[in-house]
């Protein structure tokens, strides 16, 4: 361990230039010649359009160009296909669908973008797009997950041939679980829904074309968390050009969440008009608008139960899910799919299950990944059901989760959903966490909270989660001056890469911090990468980058033993010193490698440069890590207002290893922000029966703030991962997987004297509240003081 290497809580070197306005964000970017476009979008969420009239935007000021889904057939402007469909991990093949950029025929959703006007400047851009006038012929739509399953519901795909059902994916054995369920001494069973959300970064999406007539390139600058991929979509799918002919730029991007993590209809849009207009032209939507188009997430109803034999011992999970696909397939739609199928089993040891879920066309924006991809969904599920066996049983909680927690001698352990968790100490940090969070003093809290006349409740989580999917590329140069640059297929936008891969680099080469580089989010700067969502990066990314650090160490002690005039088995390397063995002859790793670029002489027959190029696959076809921990919260509930305090979060997470506990625990700050948002306070709406979207401002659609949270105790516990080299586990979006069931089961905890079983997310004031008004009687008499 170096002063700045593994394991050291050094600020991150990017922060100075953000913290001091140097952020170069895509928003910021003013080109010669700019200028700037506008999508009109659909205002019916189902709908034939009859006719489309763009004569009098295209007279109107300032504009120069008015595109159309016509005009897409004629310039061959192709749809967006989905990321990948379930027959790429082993499940049904699905009815896939392809987003028009503009629609001709068919609206699906409100904020379907049928027009797109390019202007001068914002402003009449805007103004000609309220002159374009289109017919619609207003069609019945579905809103509801659970309706738009049933069969009688408003088809959103006439050519989907089970309705509005794209696909059903399945694990486990039907007649097993079954027999569990009979045999059982104790089922209990809920209806949970997961609000639909959506990430709101701090940055909204942007997107800048840049079309060159005389090479026949485009340049793309995008707020995207994966760069490659927008390109390869662009390539083979839109613009039918080789990816030669295509640059695309995420500079730095303010937060993701997953929902950056794709191509949109406007990244094409901005490109196309740049080609027609022969200039520069940029897109950004106001926040509304964000709101309205970009992926929106979760959206799921489950049905599910959990069989107990006399003992509390789990003996089956049995479930049945409807997820909302929104009016589309696309995105990476698919993944959530699974995770929130594969890890309903979480840390307990439990082998029988028969559980499926629904992927549901729905009248509604379409949705994808958004931080924890499923797995939220899954451990809701999962503790939602604990805690109503612990009532249903008689016994207590935090006992209930020990005896089926899996066991460290038990691992590694193959769950029925086809995961291998390789390490882990899960009880261990659940009693960590609850020595962390004095669970034994809360009756006396709660005591003190009822003499004010607030209900007090509690909740534990354990939780577990996959790190690390598909393979990345990392690359290592030194220039001739002896710095080092880290070329990242990754791409940073809010984790701290810069710091955390750097501190890897420093360690592992030996090297002062100072001389590090970082080069990520551009397809002519970086040779092939596929971008960071996932919790993917400290898996893929730094494997890579041992990878490509050992190649380095080890071109470098060839020209070292040159130098030095000695066999390269008799040179060895320790902290960043190339030495002889046995001998005080030693030269530095950065003087080796300006050898490298000696214009002549013997050394020059050993290459030009030092660098180093590793690899390295996570899921599917590689191994993944599993990281995962525990989270306590209690929350106070006012009777009289419904509002809920959350006066303590203790969350303990194994990382397998520390890279950088401060941007570790930063991670797991943000989570759990997310997950209270989830869980509290945030939902996107529709109306019923016209698809208006009802949260369109952040008027109506609420998210926490900081005095809506007590101050978060963590704690790394570092139980290295057996499944990669440098025992790293993923942190990004652990925080958000366990945050809802904690809260929720905390809430209900306080409410359960009130004879309060069950709200949905968000559990707002106003539905806590209604809930105790049902029963006025058990409602606390209001404090005397």
């Amino acid at each position: 361990m170096t002063k700045f290497g593994i394991g050291q809580a050094i600020h991150r070197v990017e922060d100075q230039r953000f913290a001091t306005g140097g952020g170069a964000y895509v928003g910021d970017l003013v080109l010669s010649r700019q200028c700037y476009g506008v999508a009109v979008l659909s205002p019916h969420a189902h709908a034939a359009i009859k006719s489309l009239d763009v004569k009098a935007a295209k007279s109107s000021p300032g504009v120069l160009c008015v595109l159309t889904g016509a005009d897409a057939t004629v310039d061959r402007i192709g749809g967006i296909p989905p990321f990948f469909m379930p027959d790429s991990w082993g499940g049904p093949k699905g009815f896939s669908t392809t987003r028009p950029v503009l629609l001709a025929d068919r609206v699906r959703c409100v904020g379907d973008r049928v027009a797109f006007i390019v202007a001068e400047t914002e402003a009449q851009a805007r103004d000609a797009a309220e002159r374009v006038a289109v017919v619609y012929d207003p069609l019945p739509a579905v809103v509801d997950v659970e309706a738009a399953a049933q069969p009688q519901a408003p088809q959103i795909w006439s050519d989907c041939p089970n309705g509005n059902v794209a696909a059903t994916i399945g694990f486990g054995d039907k007649a097993a679980t079954e027999a569990a369920f009979a045999k059982a001494k104790h089922v209990v069973s809920v209806r949970l829904v997961n609000n639909r959300v959506t990430a709101n970064p701090i940055e909204p999406r942007c997107a800048l074309g840049i079309y060159d007539a005389a090479e026949g390139r485009y340049t793309l600058y995008t707020t995207s968390q994966d760069p490659h991929s927008v390109r390869t979509a662009l390539s083979a799918d839109i613009l039918h050009v080789p990816q030669s002919k295509i640059r695309v730029i995420s500079p730095d991007v303010g937060g993701g969440f997953g929902m950056k993590a794709n191509v949109y209809p406007d990244d094409v849009l901005v490109l196309w008009a740049a080609r027609r207009c022969g200039r520069p032209v940029k897109w950004m939507p106001t926040r509304g608008e964000s709101l309205l188009l970009d992926n929106h997430a979760r959206d799921q109803v489950v049905y599910g139960e959990l069989a107990l034999d006399a003992n509390g011992k789990f003996l089956a999970i049995r479930s049945s899910a409807y997820q909302a696909l929104g009016a589309y397939w696309w995105a990476a739609a698919t993944a959530p799919l699974f995770w929130s199928l594969m890890f309903v089993t979480s840390l307990y040891d439990v082998q029988t299950i028969d559980i499926t879920t629904r992927a549901v066309f729905t009248s509604t924006a379409p949705t994808s990944v958004y931080r924890g991809a499923g797995r939220p969904e899954a451990i809701y599920l999962i503790e939602r059901l604990i805690d109503r066996a612990a009532h249903a049983t008689g016994i207590d909680r935090v006992e209930l989760r020990r005896r089926n927690l899996i066991q460290p001698q038990a691992l590694p352990y193959h769950t029925p959903t086809h995961h291998t968790y390789d390490s882990g100490e899960f009880e261990a940090l659940m009693d960590k966490c609850l020595g962390l969070a004095d669970w034994d003093g809360f009756a006396a809290r709660r005591a003190a909270s009822e003499r004010r006349g607030k209900l007090r409740g509690r909740a534990v989580t354990p939780y577990i989660e996959l790190g690390g999917v598909f393979n990345d590329r990392m690359e290592l140069r030194f220039d001739p001056g002896g710095m080092v640059s880290i070329i990242a297929g990754t791409h940073s936008h809010g984790q701290g890469h810069a710091t955390a891969f750097a501190q890897l680099v420093a360690d592992w080469l030996g090297v002062p911090l100072t001389t590090i580089n970082y080069i990520q989010g551009d397809t002519e700067k970086v040779a092939f990468g596929r971008g960071t969502f996932a919790a993917r990066s400290s898996l893929v990314g730094g494997n890579a980058l041992r990878v490509a650090a050992d190649a380095v160490i080890a071109r470098g002690r060839e020209m070292a033993a040159a130098l030095m005039e000695a066999a390269p088995t008799d040179i060895e390397f320790e902290s960043g010193t190339y030495t002889v063995i046995g001998t005080d002859r030693r030269m530095s790793i950065a003087d080796v490698a300006r050898a490298f670029f000696a214009p002549a002489g013997p050394v020059s027959k050993l290459g030009l440069g030092l660098d180093g190029v590793g690899t390295w696959s996570g899921v599917p076809g590689g191994a993944p890590n599993y990281p995962n921990g525990c989270q306590v919260c209690e929350v106070e509930v006012d009777p009289e207002t419904g509002m809920v305090r959350i006066d303590r979060f203790v969350a303990v997470d194994d990382v397998g290893m520390a890279i950088n506990p401060m941007i570790c625990e930063g991670q797991i700050h943000g989570g759990i922000g997310q997950g209270v948002g989830q869980a509290l306070f945030e939902n996107i709406a529709y109306d019923a029966v016209s698809g208006q979207l009802l949260s369109g401002s952040f008027l109506d659609y609420a998210m926490p703030r900081a005095d809506d949270f007590p101050p978060i105790m963590t704690e790394l516990v570092e139980v290295p991962a057996k499944t990669n080299p440098i025992g790293v586990k993923g942190i990004g979006e652990a925080g958000t997987i366990a945050a809802p069931p904690t809260i929720v089961n905390a809430v209900l905890d306080a409410l359960a004297g009130c004879g309060i079983e069950h709200i949905d997310m968000p559990l707002t004031p106003a539905r806590i509240w209604q809930a105790l008004d049902k029963d006025a009687a058990k409602r606390p008499a209001p404090s005397a003081g």
